[in-house]
């Protein structure tokens, strides 16, 4: 991903080690360049791969029991905790890493970006039907778990963070790039699995989903600070028509700067 602008102020909510080989992989790596060309395709193939997950209540199973304290949430954030922002802070720095025209996720507010879809409408699932039955569908059935987006990116943190304990001893945010992009290239390709029984292809997809929506979604949600996600693939915005253009610049980079939902209020 190439991009400019920077954000400030959205520190990180727990030390990460450092990224400093993100490029592309021969074999299932991230090349930035492949980011976008993959994400319907991965969409696709994870709804079918999914799997029932091993639990009477699954709705529920993540949820902490009433005589545990939930995990703090941490700073500045309305959904994650402290946990679970150190995780998404990582993903989208490691997926997204900087270099001489772009900075990190965390630097384009993609980690905000997710905060605020967990936090909202979409990550309650208000547009969701969660009644079941429960079984594993086909890729045209869409999405068949009965965990909200909210209730699946918490259940699949802890996951991760369960298996990254187990395989390299310590959490997502905590282990080397490299082992970063074993656990995310295993999650691709469905080679780890998760002890609690979550699917890992549709929590995958989510996790890229929402990575791709915040690095390119109108700045107004969190997300594309500085419009930098736009300015990237030339797009100019939320103006919708072009008509006057279409000729002088066929074929040509449009040089106008992108507007925003902001800008139009």
């Amino acid at each position: 991903m190439k991009g400019r602008g920077s954000m400030k102020g959205q520190g990180s909510a727990k030390d990460r080690g450092s990224v400093t080989d993100q490029g592309s992989t021969k074999n299932g790596g991230f090349d930035r360049r492949d980011f976008l060309k993959t994400a319907v395709a991965s969409g696709a193939a994870a709804a079918g791969g999914a799997a029932t997950i091993a639990t009477a209540e699954p709705a529920h199973a993540e949820q902490p029991s009433p005589a545990e304290p939930a995990a703090p949430e941490a700073a500045g954030y309305a959904f994650l905790n402290l946990d679970e922002a150190a995780f998404v802070e990582a993903l989208v720095d490691h997926m997204i890493p900087s270099d001489e025209i772009s900075p990190k996720g965390t630097d384009l507010g993609v980690n905000v970006y997710i905060d605020r879809a967990l936090a909202g409408a979409w990550g309650k699932g208000e547009r969701l039907y969660l009644q079941g039955p429960w079984n594993i569908g086909t890729p045209s059935q869409g999405y068949q778990l009965p965990l909200t987006p909210a209730q699946l990116y918490r259940a699949g943190i802890a996951a991760t963070n369960a298996h990254c304990r187990k395989t390299y001893g310590n959490t997502f945010d905590r282990i080397a790039a490299a082992q970063r992009e074993e656990v995310l290239s295993g999650m691709t390709t469905g080679k780890i699995a998760f002890d609690n029984g979550l699917p890992v292809r549709v929590f995958w997809t989510t996790l890229y989903q929402t990575v791709v929506e915040g690095m390119y979604s109108d700045p107004i949600y969190g997300g594309n600070r500085n419009k930098a996600g736009w300015a990237i693939i030339g797009f100019p915005g939320i103006i919708a028509v072009h008509r006057d253009h279409v000729a002088q610049y066929r074929g040509k980079p449009f040089p106008s700067k992108p507007v925003g939902i902001a800008d139009m209020s």
